[in-house]
């Protein structure tokens, strides 16, 4: 089978590998689709920081089932259709014993830790931790394979926003129009939330026009303080969703929301310059809640798949490339020049 290696700093090697053998507790994927994460690109460029090289990436998978282990044919049969999310939580830490699995001290992630290669391959084996501990879900009839592997980038979103409350009442900046922040703006105003958008790339600011943001300002052109209090009589938006991974947006966003607001750190920096700046008398005399929001629980993305099935999430508007397996180079520069959404890589798709 084809597999897609990570040997290196923005170096993909495609590969043969000998086919895996099924485990007794575990089955085996043939992989339809997987998506591009914005996580993926941080590896793609910089390569592994921890030296784990030769990694099979891909984290938000959908496909078939293939071959089922004689252990779990009461659970499992060949031809289901499953969609798959990294997080593989340990169930005995501290927090995963009080359902935050999100947070486990003892994280693992399918297509980031090497023992749990990814679904950028053709076929891909799901282990017993996977099934027991991580996010496996059925595809509901009727959803094809690139719109499920969609569930995992949104089921942050909706997490975050559930989380939150965010509700008919809001006014929430989203600061960051790519594929993160388009969802943002799909789940805020499938909740009733009226939404602004910051982003200063014309190309970005373009495709976020079909989700329908109730104002979009150019942060390169427009002081974004000043359109944002106009915009609420001077009082600033209930919410800022800081959804890329820059620091001078964190500081902006204390400064534009109002007070008792809440700013969700959303994105995270660069792991070799992680430090930001605010005014910290604004947060203490404005009570400002400053937070982050990473992940989700295996509940949220049944629910992904649900709202995506519903039509509360504009699938067919959110991917906007697929590649195939052979073009996953092509793939992630696309992901990465910001003329995309959503990029797919498709393992049985035709050059």
């Amino acid at each position: 089978m084809k597999t897609a290696h990570l040997v290196g700093p923005m170096n993909f090697t495609i590969e043969e590998v000998e086919i895996p053998s099924v485990p007794e507790d575990g089955l085996i994927l043939n992989v339809k689709a997987c998506g591009v994460c914005g996580s993926d690109l941080r590896r793609w460029k910089e390569g592994d920081l921890r030296g784990a090289n030769y990694v099979i990436p891909g984290h938000e998978v959908a496909g078939e089932i293939i071959a089922v282990g004689k252990k779990i044919q009461d659970k499992y049969s060949i031809g289901e259709r499953l969609a798959i999310a990294p997080d593989i939580h340990c169930g005995e830490c501290f927090y995963c014993k009080r359902g935050y699995f999100n947070l486990c001290n003892n994280l693992k992630l399918v297509g980031i830790s090497p023992e749990y290669p990814g679904g950028f391959s053709e076929q891909m084996v799901l282990p017993a931790e996977v099934l027991t501990n991580g996010i496996v879900h059925k595809i509901p009839a009727g959803m094809d394979y690139k719109s499920a592997s969609l569930a995992e980038p949104c089921s942050s979103v909706i997490a975050s926003h559930l989380r939150f409350g965010t509700n008919a009442s809001h006014t929430i900046l989203i600061m960051g129009g790519g594929p993160i922040g388009c969802i943002h703006i799909a789940i805020a105003k499938a909740h009733g939330a009226r939404v602004l958008l910051s982003e200063p790339l014309a190309i970005r600011r373009e495709k976020a026009k079909i989700f329908m943001p109730d104002l979009i300002i150019d942060p390169e052109k427009e002081d974004v303080k000043e359109v944002v209090m106009k915009a609420t009589n001077g009082l600033g938006v209930d919410m800022v969703v800081c959804a890329n991974p820059i620091a001078a947006t964190h500081t902006l966003a204390v400064e534009v929301v109002k007070k008792r607001g809440t700013v969700v750190l959303f994105g995270g920096l660069p792991k070799s310059s992680p430090m930001t700046t605010i005014d910290a008398n604004l947060v203490h005399y404005g009570e400002i809640t400053i937070t982050g929001s990473f992940s989700y629980s295996p509940t949220i993305h049944q629910l992904a798949l649900d709202m995506i099935l519903r039509g509360l999430i504009p699938a067919e508007k959110l991917i906007t490339h697929v590649f195939s397996l052979d073009q996953i180079e092509q793939a992630f520069r696309t992901a990465a020049s910001g003329e995309a959404l959503k990029v797919i890589v498709e393992m049985n798709k035709e050059n």
